[in-house]
Order: structure tokens, then C-alpha cells, then sequence
């Protein structure tokens, strides 16, 4: 019986040898690769927390300069943010908080550079948006209208075209370019839900335009019109 045992060991042993010289490479390989990328996922998660965790610091170090009214320290601040942790939430919510409080202080050019920087880098679109519509008042007001519009021209997320349209108006009205003034409002009142206090707003200045809003709320989009 010993031997009987013996051999039918023997005989498992030869299979599993053989099965290894077989296979083993490829398993072996492919542990590696799965041992290998789980030690990579978990060294990414580690690296985004400390990122986050990092930049949640400078953000907050941003927001006690903005309240200390310290240019030079929400600069620093907003820079070191930008350039360590640009693709991080923070740093676009940071630097459209920057470039308000510089605007307060007066300081045009370092919140357009603030503005421009989320315009250009943020990681959300919508901060983007907003970041362009800001800075195209900033350029407003130091005249340079052709910038400002040149601003509003990139494309946005559908939820701020309202917005983009109606600011575009402003900037065609300062221009005393009246049909394509009168063209953004009404793009910006149709695109405005009814009961909106801005969509009246929006009502009013096309009223300066002699434009009357129920005439242009029952004309049909381009879009419906093809």
C-alpha cells in the first residue's frame, strides 16, 4: 500500500513539474502584473490625498490672506497653489477668490493674471466659465472691449450662455454697436427662465433698445426656425 501511495505521489509530483515548466512563467508574469498595478493604484490614492491634503492647506492659506487684505501674501499664496496643485478644485476656487479681493484693492493686472490662469487651467469647466466672465469685466473696465469679447467667444457649459450672451450685450452697447447688442440680449433673455429677476433685468436694457421683450420671447430660435 506504501508504494502504491508512493507512486501515485510521484506521479502528482511529475504533473505539477510539468505543469509549472508549462505555465509558471505565465503565472508568474501575471501575478506580478497584478500584484505590481494594485501597488500602483494604492500609491495613487495616497499621492491624490496628500495632494488634496496639501492643497486644502495652501487654500486655506489663500483665504486668511484674503482676509488680512495682504496682496502680497494671497499672491504668494495663489502662486504656490497654482504651480504645485493646479489640477486640484482648489486652486481654481482659490484663484477666482484671489482675483475678487485684488479687483477690491484695485490691483486689475494681478487679478487678470489670477483669472486668466483658472480661464486657462482649472480643472472644472464651470470655474473656467466663470473665471472668463470675470476677467471680461476686468478688461471692461480698462476699456479693452475687443479683449473682453475675444474672452466671451470660448465655448462654456450651457448653464452660463445666459450669462456669456447678456455680458456680450454690455460690451456691444459700450461700443455703441447697437444691433449686436440687441442681438446678445435676446439670446440671453430667450436662454433665461420666466419669473427671473436677471431675465428682467435683461428685459430692461432691451427696453433702452427699443426692442419689446414678448416679441422677441415669441420668435422662434434659429434652431426651432430650421
Amino acid at each position: 500500500m506504501a508504494n502504491h501511495l508512493d507512486l501515485e505521489e510521484q506521479e502528482q509530483l511529475d504533473q505539477l513539474k510539468h505543469f509549472w515548466n508549462t505555465w509558471g512563467t505565465l503565472i508568474s508574469a501575471i501575478a506580478l502584473v497584478v500584484f505590481g498595478s494594485l501597488a500602483a493604484w494604492n500609491g495613487y490614492q495616497y499621492w491624490q490625498k496628500r495632494q488634496a491634503v496639501q492643497a486644502a492647506a495652501l487654500f486655506d492659506a489663500v483665504d486668511a490672506a484674503v482676509a488680512a487684505k495682504d496682496s502680497t501674501r494671497i499672491q504668494q499664496a495663489l502662486g504656490d497653489l497654482q504651480s504645485g496643485y493646479g489640477r486640484t478644485a482648489q486652486a481654481g476656487l482659490a484663484s477666482l477668490q484671489a482675483a475678487r479681493a485684488l479687483v477690491t484693492e484695485g490691483k486689475l493686472d494681478e487679478a487678470k493674471a489670477a483669472l486668466q490662469w483658472t480661464a486657462d487651467n482649472a480643472s472644472d469647466k464651470g470655474h473656467q466659465a466663470l473665471a472668463r466672465l470675470r476677467l471680461s469685466a476686468v478688461l471692461v473696465q480698462q476699456q479693452a472691449y475687443d479683449d473682453a469679447l475675444k474672452q466671451l467667444s470660448a465655448s462654456v457649459p450651457p448653464e452660463f450662455d445666459a450669462l456669456v450672451a447678456d455680458r456680450q450685450g454690455d460690451i456691444y452697447a459700450l461700443q455703441n454697436k447697437k444691433a449686436e447688442a440687441i442681438a446678445a440680449y435676446e439670446k440671453a433673455y430667450k436662454r433665461l427662465e420666466e419669473g427671473l429677476d436677471y431675465r428682467r433685468l435683461v428685459e430692461a436694457k432691451l427696453n433702452a433698445l427699443g426692442v419689446q421683450p414678448s416679441v422677441v420671447a415669441a420668435a422662434p430660435t434659429q434652431g426651432a426656425a430650421q
